[in-house]
This record gives C-alpha cells, structure tokens and sequence, in this order.
C-alpha cells in the first residue's frame, strides 16, 4: 500500500466517523467499540 492510498483511505474513514457524529450521535461509536472489541478476542482465542 503506497502512503496516497494509506492518506486518501484514513481521510475517508475520518470523514466518514465526523458525518457519523454530526448527524446521529456517538452512540453508534460505542456501539461498534464494544462490538469490535468482542471481535478482537474472539480472534484472540481462536489464535
């Protein structure tokens, strides 16, 4: 992965988590937070 695409692909989830926030709160945040959490040790028992 070049660093354009690294920078263009960071930019994009950034805006996407700022459009997220303005326009329905951060309680989609926490929500996907937890949920990714769970998914991290999931994967971290089948390891």
């Amino acid at each position: 992965m070049s660093n354009t695409v690294a920078i263009t692909l960071g930019l994009f989830l950034l805006t996407a988590l700022a459009v997220d926030t303005v326009f329905f709160g951060t309680e989609h945040l926490l929500f996907l937070g937890k949920k990714l959490f769970d998914l991290i040790e999931w994967l971290a028992f089948w390891r």
